[in-house]
């Protein structure tokens, strides 16, 4: 038996912090009765998200991991009441589990988005306490004067508390418009734009180029994703304080086992 959110994150459904918010929408039913945080499964059970059955499988799944570069006018959800496209609707099919985003992009910003079918591995990546960078390339339209560089690297007081950049890169431009290069730790919800603007500037194109140790290439087109390879992702894991998923049935033996 194990705690469902582990379970489920596990079988790649979602991070554990995204099962975490689905059992407190309601979202996720065992044997017919809604779950609540804290429900043990032994993987046996019926598991329904949002009223369908999800396939569990009975033995490890191989990690995967891939860069997608999206492009503008995406939404990062898998379903949308108005019809717009969606980053999933652009990524291979699994045989078993779902794709987990590692992070979001909103629908006006383009550039790097990391998926697995590894839940945990996803939490490590977005979790605040691993400290893992993400940089932007932006656009910023306005005056910026070293004194407002230097605010936005020492914080500055959000509506959601004190955020800052970790890095400012000039980059160039001319007149009024001008790129940055921004780094940031943390992946709250426009957190990038919203830090620009709280100092008056407004951003005019923003484009994630690194999550962690991944860079988004020239050669990837918006639209366009590529896998990493196994070595890379091991090293991932290890990297990370992760045990690797062993291509072993253990929870079959397991249940042989109690037999």
């Amino acid at each position: 038996m194990e705690r469902i959110q582990k379970f489920l994150a596990h079988q790649g459904i979602a991070s554990r912090r995204q099962v975490d918010a689905m059992l407190k929408e309601g979202r996720i039913s065992v044997n017919g009765q809604l779950a609540k945080l804290g429900d043990q499964v032994a993987g046996d059970e019926k598991i329904a998200l949002d009223g369908k059955l999800i396939r569990i499988s009975q033995s490890e799944l191989k990690p995967k991991v891939l860069m997608y570069h999206k492009p503008l006018g995406e939404i990062c959800t898998r379903a949308d009441p108005e019809g717009r496209s969606s980053v999933f609707s652009n990524l291979p099919g699994l045989g078993n589990g779902r794709w987990v985003s590692i992070g979001r992009l909103d629908i006006n910003t383009s550039g790097l988005i990391l998926f697995t079918n590894q839940g945990e591995l996803a939490n490590r990546l977005m979790h605040p306490s691993f400290e893992v960078e993400r940089e932007y390339a932006v656009r910023v339209h306005g005056v910026v004067t070293t004194d407002m560089l230097l605010r936005l690297e020492k914080g500055v007081m959000l509506e959601d508390g004190m955020a800052r950049f970790d890095q400012i890169l000039d980059s160039g431009g001319e007149g009024t418009n001008h790129w940055y290069h921004v780094i940031l730790k943390e992946g709250r919800n426009r957190e990038v734009r919203r830090l620009w603007e709280s100092l008056g500037v407004e951003v005019s194109r923003l484009v994630r180029v690194r999550y962690d140790q991944f860079k988004l290439p020239k050669w990837l087109k918006p639209g366009k994703y590529r896998f990493f390879e196994d070595d890379v992702i091991e090293a991932l894991y290890q990297r990370l304080k992760l045990e690797y998923p062993k291509a072993t049935n253990q929870r079959r033996q397991t249940r042989r086992a109690k037999r």
